[in-house]
């Protein structure tokens, strides 16, 4: 039997292909150092595993949690916000808790695309946005992040009549996979722009938390009148470590946040409640494991950023994520040169044009290994490469 056009139209999910190849060339025998995967390789924080522990033994949480999620973990979120943000939220209205922020990033345009719709999605850009469209039966009007536009979306380069028939806008700052970030200012554009063309803003602000040399990044929800247009996803996956737990929200306005949780009360059951109870945990409680999540990873941006310089690249050290986004050298293909180091140096990583095709002529690297291997997959560089050209 034929599968169905959906299914037939939907592109092989980036990270299964990346993840076929290092088992493949691990089958082989190859000592494979993966720069590919955002992943967090370090442990969660054991108060979170306790609690975890301790919620898993109450037989009130053995049953069917709801689909919006406790009111004590969105209670958490909107708490969350206030501390970090001074945004402030309704818990009962204005937040919904997601099985992972990709969840809710992969159903909401069921909300409000029908076939022929469209949705604005940036490109390259975190491969879901396109993905729950396709699903939806929209179409995605790609909008180009470029180096020269500092990876923001050109708002006054999206043609008028595309602009009115969009429904759905998805933004992401800081960035996946450039690492770019966006000030209030952009944000505030952002919201004149849903206000004058009356569409959703959705906001994926998963690498909030993960900011370096002092610098702190904005919600989307700080700017004014953000909630009168948009939501923001968000999850405790990469702050704290949880990236298996599965489990994040989204916030904003009311009646978004209200036909999103009425599409997961149809698909799903919510989010088993001890895991919510460890999700408050994170939220709440000591922060100490946060702040050495950032140093790590700074620690490690800068491992690797100095090493490809060494190399011959020209990259600036992202001020946020745990991803640094570099161009191939001259002569290659995004997926040519991903290819080749894979062959020669047994080094993964991931090309640009799976992200879209502007993000062809460029690749990303994960800062989620430690540094000792990061360093030893420089020297393989270097030596399959010497020094590169641009």
């Amino acid at each position: 039997m034929q599968e169905a056009r959906r299914i037939r139209e939907l592109p092989p999910y980036l990270f299964a292909r990346i993840e076929k190849k290092i088992a493949e060339a691990r089958e082989r025998g190859v000592d494979i150092i993966s720069l590919g995967i955002g992943d967090p390789d370090m442990p969660t924080p054991a108060h979170v595993i306790d609690k975890l522990v301790a919620e898993a033994h109450n037989p009130e949480n053995h049953r069917y949690p709801t689909s919006e999620g406790l009111l004590a973990f969105r209670q958490a979120v909107a708490d969350w916000y206030r501390r970090l943000y001074d945004v402030d939220l309704d818990p009962r209205r204005e937040v919904v808790t997601l099985i992972g922020s990709k969840e809710g990033i992969a159903h909401i345009s069921l909300c409000y695309v029908d076939p022929g719709d469209i949705n604005l999605v940036p490109d390259p850009g975190y491969p879901v946005y396109n993905i729950g469209t396709l699903l939806a039966g929209g179409e995605s009007y790609f909008m180009p992040l470029t180096a020269a536009n500092g990876f923001l979306p050109d708002l006054g380069a999206i043609p008028s009549d595309v602009a009115r028939r969009a429904k759905l806008m998805f933004i992401n700052y800081p960035n996946n996979p450039t690492g770019a970030v966006a000030d209030l200012k952009f944000f505030q554009e952002v919201v004149e722009f849903a206000r004058s063309y009356d569409l959703i803003v959705c906001h994926d602000a998963a690498y909030s938390e993960i900011t370096y040399d002092g610098y702190r990044a904005p919600s989307f929800l700080q700017a004014p009148g953000a909630k009168e247009v948009g939501i923001e996803f968000n999850s405790v996956s990469k702050p704290y470590n949880m990236t298996g737990w599965r489990l994040g929200w989204a916030c904003g306005r009311a009646d978004v946040i209200e036909a999103l949780a009425r599409i997961k009360s149809n698909i799903d059951s919510g989010a088993f409640q001890a895991v919510q109870y460890a999700g408050i945990a994170a939220l709440t409680g000591p922060q100490e494991s946060l702040a050495e999540v950032r140093r790590v990873y700074q620690e490690r941006r800068d491992i690797i950023v100095d090493g490809f310089n060494s190399l011959g690249w020209h990259l600036e050290k992202p001020k946020a994520t745990f991803y640094v986004w570099a161009p191939v050298p001259r002569g290659y293909t995004s997926a040519g040169f991903a290819e080749m180091v894979l062959e020669k140096a047994g080094v993964i990583i991931t090309p640009g044009n799976g992200y879209g095709n502007y993000g062809e002529g460029y690749f990303r690297i994960a800062l989620t290994i430690s540094k000792e291997r990061m360093q030893e997959a420089i020297e393989r560089l270097r030596r399959c490469l010497g020094k590169v050209e641009f």
